[in-house]
Protein backbone atom coordinates (compact mmCIF):
# COMPACT_ATOMS: atom_id res chain seq x y z
CA UNK A 1 0.00 0.00 0.00
CA UNK A 2 1.23 3.05 -0.71
CA UNK A 3 0.70 5.83 2.47
CA UNK A 4 0.54 8.84 0.37
CA UNK A 5 -2.20 8.06 -1.92
CA UNK A 6 -3.77 5.92 1.34
CA UNK A 7 -3.79 9.37 3.19
CA UNK A 8 -5.10 11.60 0.20
CA UNK A 9 -7.91 9.11 -0.37
CA UNK A 10 -8.92 8.90 3.38
CA UNK A 11 -8.81 12.77 3.16
CA UNK A 12 -11.15 12.55 0.32
CA UNK A 13 -13.59 9.82 2.17
CA UNK A 14 -13.82 12.35 4.76
CA UNK A 15 -16.63 14.41 2.69
CA UNK A 16 -19.58 12.71 3.19
CA UNK A 17 -23.75 13.82 3.43
CA UNK A 18 -23.14 14.18 7.00
CA UNK A 19 -19.65 16.40 6.82
CA UNK A 20 -19.83 17.86 3.51
CA UNK A 21 -17.53 20.83 4.20
CA UNK A 22 -13.99 20.72 5.82
CA UNK A 23 -11.61 23.41 6.39
CA UNK A 24 -7.70 22.02 5.94
CA UNK A 25 -7.67 22.87 9.77
CA UNK A 26 -10.14 21.23 10.56
CA UNK A 27 -8.96 18.02 8.74
CA UNK A 28 -5.56 18.33 10.32
CA UNK A 29 -6.95 18.33 13.65
CA UNK A 30 -9.64 15.44 12.81
CA UNK A 31 -7.27 12.97 10.88
CA UNK A 32 -3.94 14.27 13.69
CA UNK A 33 -2.07 14.98 10.46
CA UNK A 34 0.68 17.74 9.74
CA UNK A 35 -1.63 21.03 8.38
CA UNK A 36 1.25 21.47 5.27
CA UNK A 37 0.71 18.17 4.32
CA UNK A 38 -3.45 18.38 4.51
CA UNK A 39 -3.07 21.44 2.91
CA UNK A 40 -1.46 19.83 -0.14
CA UNK A 41 -3.34 17.05 -0.41
CA UNK A 42 -6.57 19.10 -0.62
CA UNK A 43 -4.95 21.64 -3.33
CA UNK A 44 -4.35 18.83 -5.40
CA UNK A 45 -7.68 17.43 -5.08
CA UNK A 46 -8.71 21.32 -6.08
CA UNK A 47 -6.82 21.56 -9.20
CA UNK A 48 -7.82 18.34 -10.50
CA UNK A 49 -11.58 19.50 -9.31
CA UNK A 50 -12.48 16.78 -7.14
CA UNK A 51 -12.75 19.35 -4.26
CA UNK A 52 -13.73 22.85 -5.05
CA UNK A 53 -13.23 25.75 -2.10
CA UNK A 54 -15.36 28.26 -1.46
CA UNK A 55 -13.89 32.08 -1.26
CA UNK A 56 -15.55 33.31 1.32
CA UNK A 57 -15.62 30.37 4.13
CA UNK A 58 -12.22 28.61 2.76
CA UNK A 59 -13.58 25.60 3.26
CA UNK A 60 -13.49 22.61 1.03
CA UNK A 61 -16.51 20.71 -0.65
CA UNK A 62 -16.78 17.45 -3.65
CA UNK A 63 -15.93 19.18 -6.95
CA UNK A 64 -17.43 18.15 -10.20
CA UNK A 65 -14.73 15.18 -11.01
CA UNK A 66 -15.94 13.05 -8.02
CA UNK A 67 -19.37 13.73 -9.29
CA UNK A 68 -18.69 12.26 -12.39
CA UNK A 69 -16.93 9.22 -11.05
CA UNK A 70 -19.94 8.46 -8.83
CA UNK A 71 -22.47 9.05 -11.77
CA UNK A 72 -19.75 6.38 -13.63
CA UNK A 73 -20.13 3.81 -10.90
CA UNK A 74 -24.08 4.16 -10.78
CA UNK A 75 -24.20 3.93 -14.63
CA UNK A 76 -22.13 0.96 -14.61
CA UNK A 77 -24.06 -0.78 -12.40
CA UNK A 78 -27.19 -1.15 -14.31
CA UNK A 79 -29.57 0.09 -11.42
CA UNK A 80 -32.47 0.66 -13.58
CA UNK A 81 -32.45 -2.52 -15.70
CA UNK A 82 -31.94 -4.93 -12.59
CA UNK A 83 -32.79 -3.39 -9.42
CA UNK A 84 -34.90 -0.22 -9.66
CA UNK A 85 -37.96 -2.85 -11.39
CA UNK A 86 -37.90 -4.88 -8.13
CA UNK A 87 -38.20 -1.43 -5.96
CA UNK A 88 -41.23 -0.33 -8.01
CA UNK A 89 -43.04 -3.62 -8.12
CA UNK A 90 -42.59 -3.91 -4.12
CA UNK A 91 -43.60 0.03 -4.46
CA UNK A 92 -46.63 -0.13 -6.10
CA UNK A 93 -47.84 -3.28 -3.59
CA UNK A 94 -47.41 -1.26 -0.63
CA UNK A 95 -47.48 2.51 -1.18
CA UNK A 96 -45.02 3.00 1.23
CA UNK A 97 -41.08 3.92 1.45
CA UNK A 98 -38.93 0.82 -0.10
CA UNK A 99 -34.99 0.66 -0.42
CA UNK A 100 -32.31 -1.23 -1.24
CA UNK A 101 -28.96 -0.83 1.52
CA UNK A 102 -25.57 -2.38 0.18
CA UNK A 103 -22.72 -3.53 3.14
CA UNK A 104 -19.56 -1.00 2.84
CA UNK A 105 -17.60 -2.27 5.30
CA UNK A 106 -18.88 -1.35 8.89
CA UNK A 107 -21.47 1.14 7.58
CA UNK A 108 -24.53 0.18 5.43
CA UNK A 109 -25.15 2.50 2.37
CA UNK A 110 -28.71 3.89 1.00
CA UNK A 111 -28.35 1.87 -2.65
CA UNK A 112 -31.57 2.81 -3.99
CA UNK A 113 -35.27 3.83 -3.23
CA UNK A 114 -38.33 4.70 -4.15
CA UNK A 115 -40.68 6.22 -1.96
CA UNK A 116 -44.40 7.85 -2.58
CA UNK A 117 -44.79 11.40 -3.56
CA UNK A 118 -48.49 12.25 -2.06
CA UNK A 119 -48.29 11.29 1.10
CA UNK A 120 -46.51 11.68 5.03
CA UNK A 121 -43.53 9.57 4.16
CA UNK A 122 -40.14 8.30 5.50
CA UNK A 123 -38.06 9.90 3.03
CA UNK A 124 -34.70 8.39 2.45
CA UNK A 125 -31.69 9.52 1.03
CA UNK A 126 -30.02 7.89 -1.78
CA UNK A 127 -26.08 7.91 -0.75
CA UNK A 128 -26.41 8.34 2.89
CA UNK A 129 -24.90 6.01 5.29
CA UNK A 130 -25.95 4.67 9.01
CA UNK A 131 -23.91 2.49 11.45
CA UNK A 132 -25.07 -1.27 11.59
CA UNK A 133 -26.78 -1.35 15.06
CA UNK A 134 -29.44 1.32 14.89
CA UNK A 135 -32.68 0.30 12.69
CA UNK A 136 -34.08 -3.29 11.07
CA UNK A 137 -32.39 -2.32 8.02
CA UNK A 138 -29.40 -2.40 9.33
CA UNK A 139 -29.64 -5.06 12.20
CA UNK A 140 -30.73 -7.40 9.09
CA UNK A 141 -27.31 -6.94 7.45
CA UNK A 142 -25.18 -7.40 10.88
CA UNK A 143 -26.87 -10.38 11.85
CA UNK A 144 -25.39 -12.26 9.18
CA UNK A 145 -22.12 -11.16 9.80
CA UNK A 146 -19.40 -13.29 11.49
CA UNK A 147 -19.65 -13.66 15.38
CA UNK A 148 -16.33 -11.71 15.76
CA UNK A 149 -17.52 -9.44 13.28
CA UNK A 150 -20.05 -8.37 15.78
CA UNK A 151 -17.97 -8.94 18.81
CA UNK A 152 -16.06 -6.36 17.30
CA UNK A 153 -18.52 -3.99 16.20
CA UNK A 154 -20.18 -3.64 19.18
CA UNK A 155 -16.75 -3.33 21.14
CA UNK A 156 -14.94 -0.88 18.99
CA UNK A 157 -17.41 1.54 18.10
CA UNK A 158 -19.59 4.13 19.95
CA UNK A 159 -23.06 2.98 20.14
CA UNK A 160 -24.66 6.23 20.05
CA UNK A 161 -28.12 7.14 21.08
CA UNK A 162 -30.45 8.61 18.05
CA UNK A 163 -33.56 8.68 19.68
CA UNK A 164 -35.23 7.79 23.11
CA UNK A 165 -35.75 3.68 21.16
CA UNK A 166 -32.15 3.13 19.73
CA UNK A 167 -30.65 0.19 21.03
CA UNK A 168 -27.30 0.66 22.62
CA UNK A 169 -26.78 -2.20 25.09
CA UNK A 170 -24.81 -4.61 23.43
CA UNK A 171 -26.35 -7.60 24.84
CA UNK A 172 -29.52 -6.51 23.76
CA UNK A 173 -28.58 -6.23 20.37
CA UNK A 174 -26.99 -9.36 20.11
CA UNK A 175 -30.64 -10.59 21.27
CA UNK A 176 -31.77 -8.79 18.54
CA UNK A 177 -29.78 -10.22 15.94
CA UNK A 178 -30.01 -14.23 17.34
CA UNK A 179 -33.74 -13.22 16.72
CA UNK A 180 -33.12 -12.05 13.11
CA UNK A 181 -31.07 -14.84 12.15
CA UNK A 182 -33.64 -17.48 13.59
CA UNK A 183 -37.13 -15.52 11.83
CA UNK A 184 -35.11 -14.03 8.78
CA UNK A 185 -36.28 -10.86 9.19
CA UNK A 186 -36.10 -7.47 11.62
CA UNK A 187 -38.57 -5.16 12.57
CA UNK A 188 -37.94 -1.52 14.31
CA UNK A 189 -40.14 1.18 15.39
CA UNK A 190 -38.46 4.97 16.11
CA UNK A 191 -35.25 3.61 16.55
CA UNK A 192 -32.86 5.90 13.70
CA UNK A 193 -36.07 8.21 13.25
CA UNK A 194 -39.05 8.57 15.45
CA UNK A 195 -42.65 7.57 14.41
CA UNK A 196 -41.35 5.36 11.59
CA UNK A 197 -41.35 1.76 11.59
CA UNK A 198 -39.40 -0.59 9.05
CA UNK A 199 -39.45 -4.17 7.97
CA UNK A 200 -36.48 -5.36 6.47
CA UNK A 201 -35.09 -8.83 5.09
CA UNK A 202 -31.60 -10.11 4.56
CA UNK A 203 -29.75 -10.19 1.15
CA UNK A 204 -27.00 -12.63 -0.18
CA UNK A 205 -24.75 -12.65 -3.11
CA UNK A 206 -24.30 -16.17 -5.07
CA UNK A 207 -21.96 -17.18 -2.31
CA UNK A 208 -24.67 -16.56 0.28
CA UNK A 209 -23.03 -13.71 1.56
CA UNK A 210 -24.42 -11.08 3.22
CA UNK A 211 -24.44 -7.94 0.87
CA UNK A 212 -27.29 -5.34 2.14
CA UNK A 213 -31.15 -5.70 3.08
CA UNK A 214 -34.61 -4.91 1.57
CA UNK A 215 -36.64 -2.75 3.49
CA UNK A 216 -40.17 -1.13 3.44
CA UNK A 217 -40.31 1.61 5.82
CA UNK A 218 -43.33 4.42 6.59
CA UNK A 219 -45.28 5.91 9.81
CA UNK A 220 -46.51 4.12 12.33
CA UNK A 221 -49.76 4.88 12.38
CA UNK A 222 -49.69 2.91 8.84
CA UNK A 223 -47.60 0.35 9.60
CA UNK A 224 -50.39 -1.76 11.53
CA UNK A 225 -49.71 -5.20 12.79
CA UNK A 226 -51.76 -6.80 9.99
CA UNK A 227 -49.66 -4.83 7.09
CA UNK A 228 -46.59 -5.62 8.41
CA UNK A 229 -47.44 -9.12 8.08
CA UNK A 230 -48.29 -8.71 4.48
CA UNK A 231 -45.01 -6.81 4.03
CA UNK A 232 -42.83 -9.96 5.26
CA UNK A 233 -44.28 -11.47 2.31
CA UNK A 234 -43.82 -9.56 -0.21
CA UNK A 235 -40.16 -8.46 0.87
CA UNK A 236 -39.44 -12.27 0.74
CA UNK A 237 -40.69 -12.55 -2.80
CA UNK A 238 -38.83 -9.66 -3.54
CA UNK A 239 -35.83 -10.61 -1.90
CA UNK A 240 -36.35 -14.43 -4.88
CA UNK A 241 -36.47 -11.93 -7.67
CA UNK A 242 -33.37 -9.95 -6.44
CA UNK A 243 -31.53 -13.15 -5.86
CA UNK A 244 -31.59 -13.91 -9.67
CA UNK A 245 -30.20 -10.99 -10.47
CA UNK A 246 -27.29 -10.90 -8.05
CA UNK A 247 -25.20 -12.27 -10.31
CA UNK A 248 -25.41 -9.45 -13.05
CA UNK A 249 -24.62 -7.50 -10.32
CA UNK A 250 -20.95 -6.03 -10.55
CA UNK A 251 -20.65 -3.91 -7.28
CA UNK A 252 -18.31 -5.73 -4.96
CA UNK A 253 -19.23 -5.88 -1.44
CA UNK A 254 -16.25 -4.82 1.44
CA UNK A 255 -17.04 -6.32 4.28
Amino acid sequence: MLKTVDVALTVIQMFTKDEPEWSGSELAHKMNLDHAKIYRILETFESRNFLQKDPTTKKYSLGFAAWELGMAMYDRLNVKEFIQPILEELFQQTEESVFLTLLDKDEAVTFEAVEPDNKVKFSVTVGSRAPLYVGASYRSILAFMSEEFINNYLTRNELKQYTEKTMTNPEEIKRDLEKIRQQGWAVSEGEYTPDIIAIAVPVFDQHNKIIGSLTISGPTYRMTEEKRSEFILLLEKAKVKLADVIYKFPLKIRA
